[in-house]
């Protein structure tokens, strides 16, 4: 063993209400584990208070403080430099560490030197499937995304999920949510940290293409149960983040699939946009009347992409 086996790092952004339950879960697991382990919070400039209740109530924490909001990728690449351990789990604040997880998440890791990064199955507050795993997205996903539909539909294997296999056994996935990501150090001395083109979303899409394309393998470990609060952070800004996930977008599919995939995808949310204008006349529900106007403006950011206006 290295003098230190995993560190953790979070990125925290005014979370101060679901961070000590992920502090609590994640010390009574490393202490079940007894790895030898560091945890690293760094702090895109929350004003909740996140950094005096880190200060005053969880002194083992390594704080990095950065006074702004630096985006989820520069962040996460901060705490992965200043860290020290022959692997690195990147947890999510809005997450709370089941029993046996980090067990699971480093046996899967550690199974075979080919396999680079292993995702946990990810549970809602309410026990039910979140997400075990994902298909690296295309043209399908998007175009339930822009035309929601029956609920099966979206958390099904047509729009790129993994169910969670007998529960039990690691496989392949694509990629994982980034709630909670284990990677070796090998890995990121290899292809680089997360691309910080990318403020927020799709950074651990774009990074675990990077990692596959590199020759490793990335796992799901069904075993490794977390809850995943999912959007604690982002939620309180929901027509910021929907547009941050489409500028994200634009990015991974130019870089991935080429400037002709992004052109039909701006072409699908202005039908989308028009589609649910629409609807809105004729229900009156402001909610579709906004839906709309955000969609125009997703097609705003594709088109831009496409001709180069976004960093891609």
């Amino acid at each position: 063993m290295s003098a230190c086996d995993l560190s953790v790092v979070i990125v925290s952004w005014n979370v101060r209400e679901l961070l000590p339950a992920c502090l609590e879960s994640l010390a009574a697991e490393l202490e079940r584990n007894a790895l030898p382990s560091e945890v690293i919070i760094v702090d895109n400039g929350s004003t909740d208070g996140t950094v005096e209740l880190v200060r005053e109530r969880y002194p083992w924490v390594r704080l990095i403080a950065l006074g702004e909001n630096r985006g989820f990728s520069a962040a996460n690449n901060i705490g992965i430099a200043a860290s020290h351990g022959r692997a690195v789990l990147l947890l999510n604040p809005d997450t709370e560490i089941l029993p046996g997880a980090i067990h699971w998440l480093w046996h899967a890791l550690d199974a075979a030197p080919h396999v680079g990064l292993v995702g946990a199955r990810l549970l809602n507050p309410d026990g039910s499937l979140q997400s075990a795993g994902y298909r690296f997205p295309g043209y399908v996903q998007n175009l339930l995304d822009f035309f929601p539909v029956h609920r099966r539909l979206i958390g099904s294997r047509l729009n790129g999920r993994y169910g969670p296999g007998d529960g039990l056994s690691p496989f392949a996935i694509d990629h994982p949510l980034g709630a909670c990501m284990l990677v070796r150090r090998e890995v990121v001395e290899r292809v680089g940290g997360l691309d910080e083109g990318y403020f927020y979303y799709s950074e651990e899409i774009d990074w675990c293409r990077r990692i596959r394309a590199a020759g490793w393998t990335i796992l799901t470990a069904p075993a490794a149960l977390v809850v995943h609060h999912a959007g604690g952070s982002t939620r309180r800004v929901s027509a910021r983040s929907f547009l941050e996930l489409h500028r994200s977008r634009a990015r991974y599919f130019r870089r991935w699939h080429g400037p002709a995939f992004v052109r039909r995808l701006a072409l699908l949310a202005s039908l989308a946009a028009r589609w649910a204008a629409l609807r809105a006349r004729l229900t009156g529900r402001q909610e579709l009347a906004e839906r709309a106007r955000l969609l125009r403006e997703a097609a705003t950011i594709y088109r831009q992409a496409v001709r180069g206006d976004e960093s891609a």
